[in-house]
């Protein structure tokens, strides 16, 4: 198993397939983009599904989802997706996407295996989310949800940062809107995890500023005790049921001690924190044709290394280097 020095377990393994995105969301990237990976040093299909085997036949994984960047700019996605499908044993799959080109690919995904979605939409208002993402796609995304519905990526869970000056009131319409479509939203705090290291922590939006905007119009009552397990998400049912709503609160309220995740990025490194400053290099290890005895071992001790926590409450905590577009979701 993938276990660290604290107890913790490693079953849920985060997917990088490509720092390339089709939007510019201000927490993320600035307007000019990126200067995206080298493909050389990208990993291949093989290299990804290889290391997704190793990671669910020898140490344990039960869970995979693909992120990014954006996942769906992955040209061999589907086939990913399908090779990652018959693996035995075969792990859950599921995909963090921003929803562009989703109505086109929803189908082959669900068809080549894969589970269910996370999309992000932070806004109902076309001109914010040209503001937020500076593009102008709203349409697609909202489109791309409904095909991902459609095709039974069920259910369809909806990630929502909320950003002040911009979108901050809109909680309650996303939730209204949430709750109408049969899709499951969640809020995730700004973390400091943008390219531009622009973030500060006295002027985001919280977890308890979302919940008290949302009670201004919904009764929110908390799931029973001991139903959260390892999920990132605090979730309140809506008006007593059956609607959820879930709140990340990875900056005020983090949940460290219950962490189950380990990550893998596009050029092939393992991050045993979102935060993390440190990384191990598998793509070496993979072009120098070590065993996947020997890979495993690398990935152990790399797990087996890692910190309590994310520290973000510590004077001394530094912003990983690398922003969310690489790292992946």
């Amino acid at each position: 198993m993938l276990i660290d020095t604290h107890g913790r377990v490693a079953t849920d393994l985060r997917v990088s397939l490509t720092d390339r995105c089709n939007l510019r969301c201000t927490y993320c990237m600035p307007e000019e983009g990126l200067r995206w990976l080298a493909k050389p040093g990208l990993l291949t299909d093989d290299e990804i599904v290889r290391l997704v085997g190793i990671a669910v036949r020898v140490l344990g994984v039960t869970e995979v989802r693909f992120t990014g960047g954006e996942p769906l700019l992955r040209p061999g996605l589907v086939g990913i997706v399908e090779r990652v499908a018959a693996l035995d044993p075969r792990p859950q799959m599921s995909l963090t996407t921003n929803g562009i080109g989703l109505r086109r690919t929803a189908t082959a995904l669900k068809a080549a295996g894969l589970d269910r979605v996370n999309v992000s939409l932070d806004t109902l208002r076309p001109d914010v989310f040209r503001t937020l993402t500076r593009r102008d796609r709203h349409q697609e995304v909202l489109d791309g949800i409904a095909a991902a519905r459609a095709a039974g990526l069920s259910p369809v869970k909806v990630n929502s940062v909320l950003m002040p000056g911009l979108n901050e009131d809109e909680a309650p319409e996303l939730l209204a809107w949430a709750v109408e479509h049969d899709y499951e939203l969640r809020f995730i705090e700004q973390m400091p995890l943008d390219a531009q290291h622009g973030w500060k922590r006295e002027s985001m939006v919280t977890a308890g500023d979302i919940l008290a905007s949302l009670r201004t119009r919904f009764e929110l009552t908390p799931e029973a005790h001991g139903t959260r397990g390892s999920a990132p998400a605090e979730r309140w049912l809506v008006n007593g049921g059956p609607h959820r709503v879930g709140v990340i609160a990875s900056v005020t309220r983090p949940f460290c001690a219950a962490c189950d995740r380990t990550r893998l990025t596009a050029d092939g490194q393992i991050r045993t924190c979102l935060f993390a400053r440190e990384e191990t290099d598998l793509r070496a290890a993979l072009r120098s044709s070590a065993s996947d005895d020997e890979i495993a071992r690398i990935w152990r001790l790399a797990m087996w290394g890692k910190k309590t926590g994310a520290g973000l409450d510590a004077p001394t905590f530094v912003q990983p280097d690398r922003p969310m577009s690489v790292i992946g979701g």
